[in-house]
Parts: C-alpha cells; structure tokens; sequence
C-alpha cells in the first residue's frame, strides 16, 4: 500500500466522523508490508473526550504489540502536541500527513526527532476540515484548547 492508499483509509474515517456529527479528521495504522492494523476517527464530540483523537482511536484499536517500531500512522490533520507524544512515546516510524495547512500540530518536532513526516498537503483533505470549521467554529476553537 503506497501513501496516498494509506491515506485515502483515513479519509474515509474523518467521513464516517463527519457523518456522525463529529470533527472530521481520521487515522489508520499500518505495519512495514502496508497491511492495516487499526483504524479511527476523531470522537470527541461524538463521546465528549478529550482524549479521543483520530490517532489515539486508531492506535487504540491496534491493541498490544511487542513493538510498534515497525508501523506507520497516517492521519487526515498533522498530529496535534498529544498524539505527537504518542507517535514518539511508542516509536512509530513514520506519519502519513493529509494536510498541515489548517493546523501544524508537532510535525517539525517530529521530524526533528528523527520520525519520517510524509506531508501530502491534500487539497481534499484541507476542504473538508475547514468546510467543518466554517460551519462549527465553537467545536474548532474548543477542540484544540483555544
């Protein structure tokens, strides 16, 4: 699975977040071969948590493994301060970015600590985050603590 298929399985959980009311940002882990390990989308609205971001949902749903070395995260949105610790706390090796336009998040500290940042800079990826926040800015504004 190349980096565009990748993210084209986040894509479709942001949708399936959107559909739900929620923040449409998604995520899907892979291992080194491309196969999918688990998937998720942001949920705070939808379970009012704060901790549950696309990437920890998806993380989440990998479940335990020995190492986590060998996988890579990609994600619709960069990865904000908190699921950049995550990424660095359990050595995933790469990120797949759809978009660091609307919102930086860590990716330079990312890279700067030696994580390989693939940023694709998707247009739809961009459209469809910030067609929800010109709709919902109170939701944007309290998910990411403003």
């Amino acid at each position: 699975m190349d980096h565009d298929q990748m993210l084209e399985v986040a894509l479709e959980e942001a949708r399936v977040g959107l559909h739900e009311g929620g923040i449409p940002i998604g995520s899907a882990m892979f291992d080194a071969s491309g196969v999918i390990l688990g998937t998720g989308h942001n949920q705070r609205v939808q379970r009012g948590d704060p901790s549950a971001h696309a990437e920890v949902e998806a993380f989440r749903a990998v479940g335990r493994r020995r190492s986590y070395r060998d996988t890579i995260i990609s994600t619709t949105l960069a990865p904000c301060w908190f699921c950049s610790g995550l990424i660095r706390q359990f050595r995933i090796e790469a990120v797949v970015v759809g978009e660091s336009r609307t919102f930086r998040g860590g990716i330079d500290w990312l890279r700067e600590c030696g994580v390989r940042v693939i940023d694709r800079d998707s247009d739809e990826c961009a459209q469809l985050l910030q067609s929800f926040i010109a709709d919902h800015p109170e939701i944007w504004d309290e998910d990411i603590g403003e």
